[in-house]
């Protein structure tokens, strides 16, 4: 049976709690065992980490222990998946710029706050994440995200939408979903989320969460089918 940590915390305003909750019911109808943390200390074991096949992250902004991020980078990058959701993943622990590199963004604005309405543009590509799904729209907040050029965009929306400085660019189009790797493990965000009833307004949205976790989940198994070591990391881990 697979296995999932998913750490809850940080600013209430964001709906941990209940986030956490609805993401351990759909990993447990794929069969997942999960535990939800309410504290990051559990982050101090690594061997715990290591025998898990996700980490989901519900836990906007506060901080984390420098030790504990670098047990993460060696988790995922030995295979075990990373995911998480808006401000749950991609704007916690600011001050963290290791995490940043892992998750591959960081939250910086949302213009015009919450209720903002929005397209959400599918990519459809290679990742089975966006299969047989569409546009669709959203109301609530509009996430511009500085980001990794290395992520795979699986869907996208188009700034501007409100009146704000940055009206005064051109119009970009910012990711809202994305793919990336960290060694052998898998990394999927998806930056919807501002509260949990968003995925039952905009039920693409919860399609796209479920099958990003799944898929983040799939790496330790994969990299054990493919014979993929930690070797060529390794001059890297002694950064560490």
């Amino acid at each position: 049976m697979k296995k999932a940590w998913i750490l809850q915390g940080g600013w209430d305003g964001h709906e941990p709690h209940l986030t956490s909750a609805r993401f351990a019911k759909m990993l447990q109808q794929h069969g997942y065992e999960t535990l939800i943390q309410s504290s990051l200390d559990c982050l101090a074991d690594l061997d715990a980490m290591m025998a898990l096949d996700l980490l989901v992250f519900c836990w906007t902004m506060g901080e984390i222990k420098q030790d504990y991020t670098k047990n993460i980078a060696k988790a995922v990058g030995a295979g075990v998946g990373l995911a998480g959701c808006h401000g749950g993943m991609c704007d916690a622990f600011r001050k963290d710029t290791e995490w940043q590199f892992i998750t591959g963004g960081q939250w910086v604005s949302h213009p015009g706050g919450d209720g903002v309405e929005y397209t959400v543009h599918i990519h459809h590509g290679s990742s089975p994440i966006t299969q047989g799904l569409d546009d669709f729209a959203v109301s609530s907040e509009h996430y511009y995200l500085h980001i990794d050029p290395a992520i795979e965009v699986l869907a996208s929306t188009r700034f501007p939408s409100v009146l704000y400085y940055h009206i005064s660019n051109k119009p970009v189009d910012m990711p809202v979903a994305w793919t990336k790797f960290w060694g052998n493990g898998r990394v999927f965000y998806n930056s919807l989320g501002h509260h949990d009833d968003v995925f039952d307004k905009s039920p693409n949205a919860a399609v796209l969460m479920e099958r990003g976790m799944l898929w983040a989940g799939e790496g330790k198994q994969y990299a054990i089918d493919h014979q993929l070591t930690t070797k060529r990391f390794e001059n890297t881990a002694k950064m560490y």
